[in-house]
C-alpha cells in the first residue's frame, strides 16, 4: 500500500502526538483523510499542506491552506500555530473565522483560545449574516459572544468594484464598537454618520439590533413634516415586542394645528387564530387652530378603530369578527387612516360584522351579523342592520347519470331606523347534469325550483300606492340547457379555438311584485361576465323571468411561446320585453345590447383588456372599459379608461374616467413615475402625482409630488411633496411637506 506525502506526515504526527491506545494498536484516524485530531478531547481538527510538531514545547505548526475545525466554527489561514500547553491558536496571513451564526471575520492576525471563543484580532474586517460590513484597527473577542472593536466602521453598502478605496454610500464611524451576540446588539460610542465620505451627524451613543434580531422593543425612526391641514408635525413610533406571537406599535403624532394624535396597532397570533387591531384618537378641543366642523360643533374627541379576528373552533367551524368605527364622517380621510379598514365599505359607510362559518365535505354554512356606519353628509337613517344573515350551500354526490343535486338556503333580517324592515327566507333546490357527446358537443342541463318568502314593513311603492306591510312570496321553477361546441385548429406553433355557445332558459314571467323589496339587486349591470347566467341579477330580491335565449361565441389564438388573443361576443333574446330591467340597462327590450370582451397579450411587453356594450340598433357604445399595460422595466405605460351610461333608478350616475401611469427604471438604482386621473365627463382632474426613487442594497431615497382635487366638507384640495430616506438596517426617515394651495379657503 502506498501513502501520499500528506497522508504519511499525518500518520507520523498522529503517532507522535497520541501514541498507542490501550490495546497496543495504532490510534485510528477516522474523521477525514486530510484532517487529524490535535487534542485529547478530539474537538479540534487540522487540515493543511504541511504540519510540524515540536514535542518539547508541545506546539503544532500548520502551513498552507490551513483549516481548523472546532464545533461549528472554522478557522482558515496561511499559517496556524497551536500551543497545546497554553491552549492558544495563533493564525496569520489571510486569517478567516467562520461563525455558526453566518458571520465571517477576516484579519491579518488572530490569537484565540482553543475553543476559538476568546482572543485578540488585529486589522479586523467582518461580514455579518445580512452582508453588512464591519472593519476595525483591532478587537477583542470574549466568550464567543462579545466583540469589542476600536476605531471601527460599519456599513451595509457594497464597495465600489472599480475603486474599493472609495467610501461607501453611507457608513458609521466610531471610536468604539461593541457587537454583543447575547444581547443581539451593536453599540457605538462617539459615532459619526457619513454619506459619501462626508460626516453629517454626530452622536455620542448609538445602538441597533444585529442581523439575527427579527423584532425588538424600542423607538423606531421618527417622521417629521408639515401640511396645510395639520401644520408642523412629528411622529415618534415605539415598537413593543410583547411576546414571540404578539406585538404593538404606539405612535404619538404631534401636530401644530390639531394637537396630539395617537395611533396604535396591535397584532396577536394564536395557535388557532389571529387578531389585529388598529386605532387612533385625538382631542380636537385642545387644537389651537382647528377647522374641524360636524353636527356636534367644532371640538371634541375624534378617532377610529379597525379590528379583525379569525379563530378556528375545530376542523369544521371557525368564527371571526370585523369592527370598523369612526368618530365622524371625514376623520379617517382627513388624517390618512383610510387604509385601516378591515372590510370594504358599502357605498359611503363602514361595515362591522361577526360571523360563524363551517366547511364539511360538500356543505358550507355561514351565519353573520352586520352593522354599517353611514359616512355621508346627510344620514337619512336608511342604513340597515343585518341580523342575522344565514347561508347554507350543498352540492350532492354525482348520481348514476353523472348529475348532482344542489341546495341553497338563505335567510336574512334587515332593520332600519327609518324606512322598510324585511325578513326573507329563500330556498333554491335543483339538479344539474353535464354531458359530452361523441361528436364533441358539450351540454349542461339544469332544473331548479326557487321559493322566496318575505315579511316586510313600511315598504314604499311607486304609483302613489300606500306603503306595504305584510307577507309576500314568489315561487319560480326554471329549466336551462347550455350547449357549446369547441373547435380546435392547429397551424405550426399556433392553434385556434372557436366555440359557439347557446343557452336556453325557461321560467315563468313576472315574480317581481312591488310587495317584494329590492335590497341586494339595485345596481344591475349587463356585461360579458353574466351574459350566459340563468339569472343576471347580482342578488336574490330580483329574479329574471320569461323564456330567453343567450347566444354568442368565443374565439382565441394561442401561441406555443405563451402569447394569445381571445374574443367573446354575444347577445340575449327574450320573447317578451321585461320591465324589471331599467331603461339603459341593455336588457329592457326583446333583443339585448351586444356585449363583448377582447384580451390581447402577444408577449410580456403588452397586455390589454377591452370590454364593451353596444346598442343593438345603432351600435352606439354604451360601455367602454380598457385596461392597458405596455412596455418593460425601462419604460412602462399603464392606462385604465372606463365609460358607461347611467341607468334609470340606479344609485350611481354615468361615469367616464381615465387614469394613466408612466414609469421607468432608468438605471439599476433609479426609477421614476408620473400618473394622473381625470374625470372626462366633468372635464376635471381628480389627482396627479410624480415620483422619483433611488434604491440600492443599503439606501433608499424617494420623493413624491402629488395633488388631490377631492373636496368634501372639511377636506379640501391639497398639494403635497413627500421625501423619504431609508438607511437600511438602521431605520427610516421621512419628511412630508404639503404645499399650500393659494385657492384653498
Amino acid at each position: 500500500m502506498k501513502l501520499s506525502g500528506l497522508k504519511l506526515v499525518a500518520l507520523l504526527l498522529s503517532f507522535a502526538v497520541f501514541g498507542l491506545n490501550g490495546t497496543g494498536a495504532w490510534a485510528a484516524l477516522e474523521p477525514a483523510q486530510d484532517s487529524i485530531p490535535v487534542d485529547e478531547t478530539d474537538e479540534m481538527r487540522f487540515s493543511a499542506d504541511e504540519m510540524q510538531h515540536d514535542r518539547d514545547l508541545d506546539i503544532i505548526t500548520a502551513r498552507g491552506n490551513v483549516k481548523v475545525f472546532h464545533g461549528d466554527s472554522i478557522l482558515t489561514a496561511d499559517v496556524v500555530v497551536y500551543n497545546r500547553r497554553r491552549n492558544l491558536v495563533s493564525a496569520s496571513g489571510n486569517a478567516t473565522l467562520l461563525e455558526p451564526t453566518g458571520d465571517v471575520v477576516f484579519a491579518e492576525f488572530m490569537e484565540l483560545t482553543g475553543d476559538m471563543k476568546t482572543g485578540i484580532i488585529q486589522d479586523l474586517r467582518a461580514v455579518l449574516s445580512d452582508s453588512s460590513l464591519l472593519a476595525a484597527s483591532g478587537g477583542r473577542r470574549t466568550a464567543g459572544n462579545r466583540l469589542n472593536m476600536r476605531n471601527a466602521v460599519y456599513s451595509p453598502c457594497k464597495l465600489c468594484e472599480d475603486d474599493p478605496t472609495r467610501p461607501p454610500l453611507w457608513q458609521i464611524k466610531a471610536v468604539r464598537v461593541i457587537h454583543d451576540k447575547d444581547r443581539q446588539t451593536v453599540e457605538y460610542s462617539d459615532a459619526w454618520l457619513e454619506v459619501a465620505g462626508v460626516p453629517i451627524i454626530y452622536t455620542p451613543y448609538l445602538s441597533h439590533p444585529d442581523p439575527t434580531v427579527k423584532r425588538r422593543s424600542g423607538f423606531l425612526i421618527p417622521t417629521f413634516g408639515s401640511s396645510t391641514s395639520l401644520g408642523a408635525m412629528t411622529a415618534t413610533p415605539y415598537f413593543l415586542n410583547i411576546a414571540s406571537n404578539a406585538d404593538a406599535t404606539l405612535t404619538p403624532i404631534f401636530t401644530d394645528k390639531e394637537g396630539v394624535i395617537v395611533h396604535t396597532e396591535y397584532r396577536h397570533r394564536f395557535t388557532e387564530g389571529v387578531f389585529d387591531a388598529r386605532g387612533s384618537i385625538t382631542d380636537a378641543t385642545s387644537a389651537a387652530d382647528s377647522t374641524y366642523t360636524t353636527e356636534t360643533g367644532v371640538a371634541g374627541i375624534r378617532g377610529h378603530i379597525a379590528a379583525k379576528g379569525r379563530f378556528d373552533y375545530d376542523e369544521t367551524w371557525r368564527w371571526g369578527f370585523d369592527l370598523n368605527r369612526a368618530s365622524d364622517d371625514t376623520y379617517m380621510s382627513r388624517f390618512g387612516f383610510n387604509g385601516d379598514n378591515t372590510l370594504p365599505t358599502l357605498g359611503n359607510s363602514l361595515a362591522s360584522r361577526g360571523f360563524v362559518e363551517g366547511f364539511r365535505k360538500r356543505n358550507y354554512t355561514h351565519v353573520a351579523v352586520t352593522d354599517f356606519q353611514d359616512l355621508q353628509e346627510e344620514d337619512d337613517g336608511n342604513t340597515p342592520l343585518i341580523m342575522p344573515l344565514v347561508d347554507y350551500n350543498h352540492v350532492g354526490e354525482p348520481d348514476q347519470y353523472g348529475g348532482q343535486t344542489v341546495l341553497d338556503v338563505n335567510f336574512v333580517s334587515l332593520s332600519r331606523d327609518l324606512g322598510n324592515d324585511m325578513q326573507r327566507l329563500s330556498l333554491r333546490g335543483g339538479w344539474q347534469l353535464p354531458h359530452v357527446t361523441t361528436g364533441g358537443s358539450v351540454y349542461s342541463l339544469s332544473t331548479s325550483l326557487n321559493g322566496d318568502f318575505y315579511n316586510v314593513k313600511n315598504l314604499a311603492r311607486s304609483g302613489g300606492q300606500d306603503d306595504f306591510t305584510g307577507a309576500a312570496y314568489r315561487l319560480t321553477p326554471q329549466a336551462a340547457l347550455d350547449w357549446r361546441y369547441p373547435l380546435v385548429r392547429e397551424e405550426g406553433n399556433v392553434y385556434q379555438l372557436f366555440e359557439p355557445i347557446a343557452a336556453a332558459v325557461v321560467s315563468p314571467y313576472g315574480g317581481n311584485s312591488d310587495k317584494i323589496p329590492n335590497e341586494d339587486s339595485r345596481n344591475f349591470e349587463f356585461d360579458d361576465t353574466n351574459l350566459f347566467n340563468t339569472n343576471r341579477f347580482s342578488g336574490i330580491d330580483r329574479f329574471e323571468g320569461g323564456p330567453r335565449l343567450n347566444y354568442g361565441f368565443k374565439w382565441g389564438v394561442f401561441g406555443r411561446e405563451g402569447g394569445n388573443t381571445t374574443l367573446l361576443l354575444g347577445q340575449s333574446y327574450r320573447y317578451k320585453a321585461d320591465d324589471t330591467f331599467a331603461a339603459g340597462s341593455g336588457l329592457e327590450d326583446n333583443f339585448s345590447d351586444i356585449v363583448g370582451r377582447i384580451h390581447v397579450s402577444p408577449g410580456e411587453g403588452l397586455n390589454m383588456y377591452y370590454r364593451t356594450r353596444l346598442d343593438k340598433d345603432t351600435y352606439e357604445v354604451r360601455r367602454n372599459e380598457v385596461d392597458l399595460t405596455a412596455g418593460g422595466p425601462a419604460l412602462n405605460l399603464s392606462t385604465r379608461y372606463i365609460f358607461f351610461d347611467s341607468e334609470n333608478n340606479s344609485e350611481y350616475p354615468g361615469r367616464e374616467e381615465i387614469s394613466s401611469t408612466v414609469s421607468s427604471q432608468f438605471t439599476s438604482t433609479w426609477r421614476g413615475s408620473i400618473g394622473a386621473t381625470r374625470d372626462m365627463a366633468e372635464r376635471d382632474m381628480r389627482s396627479a402625482s410624480m415620483g422619483l426613487t433611488y434604491e440600492d442594497e443599503c439606501f433608499v431615497f424617494s420623493s413624491t409630488l402629488s395633488r388631490a382635487f377631492f373636496q368634501n366638507r372639511d377636506l379640501h384640495p391639497e398639494d403635497s411633496i413627500i421625501f423619504r430616506i431609508v438607511f437600511k438596517t438602521l431605520g427610516e426617515f421621512s419628511s412630508d411637506v404639503n404645499v399650500i394651495n393659494p385657492n384653498k379657503p
